[in-house]
């Protein structure tokens, strides 16, 4: 038997055993030794998954997960989501809608200091959903919007996905993390655009909101300066080479921390949830990554990698149509399967494809990015949705699905102008010091 029909058996057995329910990363690790040891020897598949596992939990560079982690943790706790949403509400409130559209606001905020979908859905659910619950908003839009507007978690940086990304292409993260800067305020516009569009074709959706004073309206932009500041500083550090990933989230976890300390809104125990979250989701994603390399190196020695490209590139299409089925496969994938183990599986393939068309890795990364946010909001895997579905516990779980369909097209009309203009993604990271 071949060795490519060896890689296609083991990438085939690795989704049945995603179904089957193993972690992500030892089902990555395990397909990943037997296929390898199959292919070259035993000894140099225990040889490798010994020198794999040492590396990467002594890696330097993967010390820059726990600390954006952290900083989202403690975010979270010192009170930093509530005072979004307050912001939100007060500055867009009086619009029909005003509610979700604070929350569209309130989760781009907290994404910039988060890095984690799920958690920025977790978190702005908690506060959103019972306000738009007591002013009569539909089920489908309340829940809806909360779940599609978690996914800015993974755009906005810090990024989770991105440093992934960065780590197993070696590309800079420091670019990856500004290169989302344009396009996660461009899909949170477009998110907004969307509830103003649903409110306007049918305006039972949602009421109109209560009148605030402009004296009201500043009061909301003080409260969310220390996001802006904390965001400025670890962003902007980066950008203008202050320090290097692992430091920017060094600092933004300890900004994020003084911060609680001085508003007096970080408790003991709030301080000690936080650490366990930090500590359980680092380790969770440090395994997935490490597990990862030990499935590249057995698609590496199966060469379906380098096929695959060449195959690609020598198809009779565009390269924008190549691209196109690319990110289709994405889209597929994204409904089946974790965004961060779909990512860690298919970036040692598509990737030399992408460097064969001649397209910029960044601006890759950031259509990466794009469209795993769709697949955490797609059925049947869907994670935002059953987050949401815990917090919303009396709504059937086909009208979260349903509501937020209409924000899956403003995804897919980001994907598009991304595409037709990657300079969105591009400007930034060709201006910031190398």
């Amino acid at each position: 038997m071949s060795s490519i029909a060896i890689g296609l058996i083991g990438i085939v057995v690795l989704i049945a055993v995603f179904l089957l329910g193993m972690p992500i990363g030892f089902a990555m690790a395990f397909v990943g030794f037997i296929g390898f040891s199959y292919l070259v020897s035993l000894p140099a598949g225990l040889s490798i998954i010994a020198r794999d596992v040492f590396y990467n939990f002594s890696s330097y560079s993967l010390t820059v997960i726990p600390m954006f982690v952290f900083m989202g943790s403690i975010a979270f706790a010192s009170g930093m989501s509530r005072r979004l949403y307050d912001a939100g509400y007060l500055l867009l409130g009086r619009l029909r809608g005003g509610l979700a559209m604070a929350t569209v606001a309130g989760c781009a905020g907290f994404a910039a200091m988060c890095g984690s979908t799920n958690a920025t859905a977790a978190a702005m659910g908690r506060v959103s959903l019972p306000e738009m619950k007591r002013y009569d908003y539909a089920d489908s839009l309340a829940t809806g919007c909360v779940a599609a507007a978690g996914s800015l978690g993974i755009l906005i940086p810090p990024s989770t996905i991105f440093i992934i990304y960065g780590i197993m292409t070696e590309q800079s993260i420091g670019k990856l993390f500004v290169a989302g800067v344009f396009p996660g305020l461009l899909l949170a516009g477009l998110f907004t655009l969307v509830v103003a569009l649903l409110c306007w074709r049918n305006p039972s959706l949602a009421p109109i909101g209560e009148v605030t004073s402009w004296k009201e309206k500043l009061s909301g932009l003080v409260g969310i300066s220390e996001m802006l500041v904390l965001f400025i500083f670890v962003i902007g550090g980066l950008f203008l080479g202050w320090f290097s990933p692992t430091q920017a989230g060094g600092a933004g976890a300890a900004g994020a921390l003084l911060i609680g300390l001085a508003r007096r809104q970080l408790t003991w125990q709030g301080l000690l949830i936080a650490v366990k979250d930090a500590l359980r989701i680092s380790c969770m994603v440090m395994v997935i990554v490490t597990g990862a390399i030990i499935f590249g190196h057995f698609m590496a020695v199966t060469r379906i990698p380098l096929v695959l490209a060449d195959w690609v590139v020598g198809l009779p299409l565009p390269t924008a149509a190549i691209m196109g089925v690319i990110v289709l496969i994405y889209l597929l994938g994204g409904c089946f399967m974790d965004a961060l183990a779909l990512i860690t599986l298919t970036i040692p393939i598509f990737y030399p494809v992408v460097l064969a068309l001649g397209f910029d890795p960044i601006w890759f990364g950031v259509i990466i990015v794009l469209v795993t946010e769709m697949g955490v909001i797609t059925p049947p895997v869907g994670v935002n949705v059953y987050v949401i579905k815990g917090i919303a516990k009396d709504v059937p779980l086909e009208t979260i699905f349903k509501g937020v369909l209409p924000f899956l097209g403003a995804l897919l009309v980001a994907v598009g102008i991304l595409m037709a203009f990657p300079q969105i993604a591009t400007f930034l990271p060709d201006l910031a010091t190398p």
